[in-house]
């Protein structure tokens, strides 16, 4: 399934009926989304603000024809919610739930692998077009059309990175928030991989942080197959090495995982890394213009 949403997404919402998700949907169809559908188990027939509620998601696929799904099902369930909606065919899983138990992940990840279905997140703010469509808690007022692809682990430094595009002149062609959980479905390699072959984007804002080696891999792939030119950001260059710093993916062991790291590798592989937040934008309009 492509990354992208466009006006023919035709989004359902699982868990709309609870205030999160119902405050998120209507802030989905005010920017808007065509939602064309809740779930809630137990409460098939309501609406929410005349969106139909359906028992299952096979039942709002089969009869709203939904091909999208945004889920805020607590931690608890939301593994399995993912899991539904993939088993009812739904082409893309946006999953803004945090806190789910990586075990569960790891069912999720098995049961999707080889599957059409694509998840983004968990523990994300979701994907926006921006002027088309948004799936997610993104403030959508900050976007403007255009063709920067930004990807981040973190949510609220997406929202500091697009108003400081915006601000600059750098209209965006989409933003993904991938989520900074240890395991979740679409990966920075997945989002180069989509951006370098779409000819609406002309350059690419990616913005790591502490953990894991997930931004050492993706400068290798850039650097063996992105000729779009890509700046880069790690948050986290003072954080004491083995403490977690808000995502459970943000912890540091010895000098793996490190931003000092994770910089080195970027640079090594040709991406043009800003290392100060409050001049990312900037920085990049020097470069993309």
């Amino acid at each position: 399934m492509s990354i992208f949403i466009d006006t023919n997404t035709r989004l359902l919402v699982q868990g709309i009926t609870g205030n999160e998700g119902k405050f998120h949907t209507l802030q989905c169809v005010e920017y808007g989304t065509n939602v064309v559908a809740g779930v809630t188990p137990g409460k098939g027939g309501q609406d929410v603000e005349t969106i139909p509620v359906f028992h299952t998601v096979a039942d709002a696929v089969e009869q709203a024809a939904a091909n999208a799904s945004m889920i805020f099902v607590p931690p608890a369930f939301a593994a399995d919610a993912i899991m539904e909606a993939a088993d009812a065919g739904i082409e893309l899983i946006v999953c803004i739930t945090e806190g789910i138990p990586a075990h569960d992940m790891l069912r999720v990840k098995t049961l999707l692998n080889g599957s059409s279905t694509r998840l983004i997140g968990p523990n994300c703010p979701g994907i926006i077009t921006p002027g088309a469509c948004k799936i997610g808690i993104m403030p959508g007022p900050i976007h403007t059309p255009g063709s920067i692809g930004v990807i981040s682990r973190s949510g609220t430094l997406t929202y500091e990175v697009v108003h400081q595009l915006s601000t600059v002149g750098l209209g965006q062609s989409t933003c993904i928030g991938i989520g900074g959980d240890p395991v979740i479905g679409t990966d920075f390699i997945d989002c180069l991989r989509a951006f370098a072959a779409d000819p609406a984007t002309t350059g690419i804002v990616m913005v790591g942080e502490i953990g894991g080696s997930a931004e050492e891999e993706a400068a290798a792939f850039i650097q063996a197959n992105v000729n779009t030119p890509v700046v880069g950001f790690i948050a986290g260059l003072t954080a004491p090495p083995g403490r977690r710093m808000g995502h459970a993916g943000a912890i540091i062991s010895g000098s793996s995982g490190t931003a000092e790291a994770k910089i080195a590798a970027m640079e090594a592989c040709g991406l043009h890394v800003c290392k100060e937040l409050g001049r990312l934008g900037e920085f990049c309009a020097k470069i993309f213009t």
